[in-house]
């Protein structure tokens, strides 16, 4: 039985020799469970099909076994030849088919040049024992031969123009591309092989280099994360001693209280002792008296009065003296002192350690500074004004984030961050990495300004003011183009050199920070962002977000709350 013979016993379906073969009303057969799968996915339709020709029927056909034909496959079985060919051996959609195979075809196992045609195993034979064949050049299947085809003249193409850097065929070379630079296509080959070499020896060399830099960044990744891991163990530990410090001092002074207050408890029981015992002693001696003046006989009241008469000596009532005093609530405000003092220690100590964080930049290039809004956005940092930096003329509200100024002082409280002698106030936050927030003005106008910490504080001198001095930076916004100050409706001032800005007025500002870049811009913000002033320096302390107001009271600025 040929190879033809048997694949008419295999099941169209599985593609295997038939399994409980049935016949369906149409003729053709399949495997029970073949045929079965096939119609139960068509159940909803209510309509069955042949899967080989498509005759389609009304009601479910009664499968019954075909004896025959089990019998026949039974009988192929016994022969000793094995099933049709695997599935993965017929070309698919995606596959090089066999272009000498007839009805089903076989995947093409390679490709000719000479003879423009794909073959499977099979007829690929001849091309192994006819002499002639065996000097075609073969090649991986390909579909892609016809492309090998002159379409001007339908020859193979086996030259190639230098100059139309094109494939072309022989009697291309001798027709259109006559006098052209032409040579065989094995001597082009030859030659783009050779800087065929050259690319990949470059690209492995790049790849080796990129290898080696990829080597030296997983090096750096583990010596970050072994170096931040030990930090954070050893700031860990030095926060738990800290800890430990304050719990040990809480129970030191919890103690001191506790024991202090059993000695002043025992000292006043015993005084309380003391006068209930002479309260006791004086009832009796009343009650003696008492008796004694009710009694009828002179003689013996006489005789008896001198020696009831006489009181013992009475406690000093000097010795109590119930000062008005809240007792330990002097302690609660001295611990409070101290919390005080700690956070204003930390909060200090807290923008250096922040500062020496952000600071720890393995590679050196820094990513562009944005150049739109939505750029900018995603630097935006909240920021709050710091009420103990507020020059007392200076109202703050919205959480401290807008500044009014007042012709009247405030209530606030003496302390040495006050401005005193310019209407200015400061970011509770300090700026390090990259930042940035908007302000907008309400009013005649005034500076935004950025400061380190340790600007001065007292009077209205320049070594006070945003930007008159080298500790600040500040654009002054002047809304009102006030004809004595300023001709421009901004200013940049530094180290008390003034600097004209032109660009659009808007009550707007936004300013951008990199810290560690040393870039401080100033932008008019609207519809679209204008750069007003950009200064590139270098920053050597945390920066504090600034604010003065100038012109007349009522006038605002607020720090804008970024979404």
């Amino acid at each position: 039985m040929n190879q033809m013979d048997q694949t008419k016993f295999c099941c169209s379906v599985c593609l295997d020799l038939l399994k409980d073969p049935v016949t369906i009303p149409c003729g053709h057969s399949y495997c029970m469970n073949c045929i079965k799968s096939f119609w139960d996915e068509e159940e909803e339709k209510k309509i069955y099909s042949c899967p080989q020709c498509r005759r389609t029927f009304t009601a479910r056909p009664v499968l019954v076994k075909n004896i025959l034909v089990e019998d026949l496959v039974e009988e192929l079985k016994k022969t000793g030849l094995q099933a049709a060919p695997a599935d993965h051996c017929y070309a698919g959609p995606e596959d090089v088919a066999c272009d000498v195979c007839t009805g089903r075809k076989m995947k093409a196992f390679k490709s000719c040049l000479f003879c423009l045609a794909s073959y499977c195993e099979k007829h690929l034979q001849p091309h192994y024992d006819v002499a002639p064949l065996k000097k075609h050049k073969l090649v991986e299947p390909s579909k892609k031969l016809q492309e090998n085809i002159c379409s001007r003249h339908d020859e193979v193409m086996k030259m190639f123009c230098r100059t139309d850097q094109q494939s072309i065929c022989y009697l291309c070379s001798v027709d259109e591309h006559k006098g052209h630079d032409t040579v065989s296509a094995a001597a082009e080959r030859t030659e783009r092989q050779r800087e065929l070499e050259v690319s990949r020896q470059n690209i492995q060399q790049r790849i080796q280099d990129r290898e080696k830099d990829v080597k030296l960044l997983q090096q750096e990744v583990e010596a970050i994360n072994q170096s931040a891991d030990q930090t954070v163990e050893h700031s860990e530990k030095i926060f738990t001693e800290l800890i430990h410090l304050i719990q040990k001092r809480s129970s030191d002074v919890k103690q001191q209280i506790r024991s202090q207050q059993e000695t002043e408890v025992s000292r006043v029981k015993e005084l309380e002792e003391k006068l209930e015992q002479e309260i006791t002693e004086l009832k009796r001696k009343d009650a003696e008296l008492k008796q004694l003046s009710h009694t009828g006989d002179h003689i013996q009241f006489l005789h008896n009065y001198p020696s009831l008469s006489a009181l013992s000596e009475s406690t000093d009532s000097s010795s109590i003296n119930i000062r008005p005093l809240s007792y330990f609530e002097d302690v609660t405000a001295a611990v409070s002192e101290v919390r005080d003092k700690l956070q204003d220690i930390l909060r200090e100590e807290w923008t250096n350690i922040s500062l020496t964080v952000t600071e720890v930049d393995v590679l050196l290039s820094d990513p562009p500074e944005p150049k739109t809004r939505a750029g900018f956005l995603k630097y935006s940092c909240e920021i709050t004004l710091d009420p103990n930096t507020a020059h007392k003329c200076l109202l703050l509200s919205e959480g401290n984030r807008k500044v009014t100024l007042m012709n009247k002082q405030q209530s606030y409280s003496d302390h040495p961050d006050r401005f005193t002698g310019s209407w200015q106030v400061l970011s509770r936050e300090s700026l390090t990495g990259r930042c940035y927030w908007e302000v907008e003005w309400r009013g005649g106008g005034g500076y935004v300004a950025v400061a380190y910490k340790n600007i001065s504080r007292a009077g209205s001198g320049y070594e006070c003011l945003f930007g008159r001095n080298d500790k600040s930076w500040s654009l002054n916004y002047n809304n009102n183009k006030i004809p004595f100050q300023y001709n421009n409706s901004y200013t940049f001032l530094y180290n008390n050199i003034q600097t004209p800005v032109s660009g659009p007025r808007s009550s707007r500002v936004g300013v951008y920070l990199d810290h560690r870049a040393g870039i401080l811009s100033f932008y008019s913000v609207s519809e679209t962002m204008t750069l007003l002033h950009r200064v590139q320096t270098t920053f050597t302390q945390p920066l504090y977000a600034g604010l003065m107001l100038y012109y007349k009271y009522g006038d605002t600025a607020e720090l804008i709350k970024l979404k």
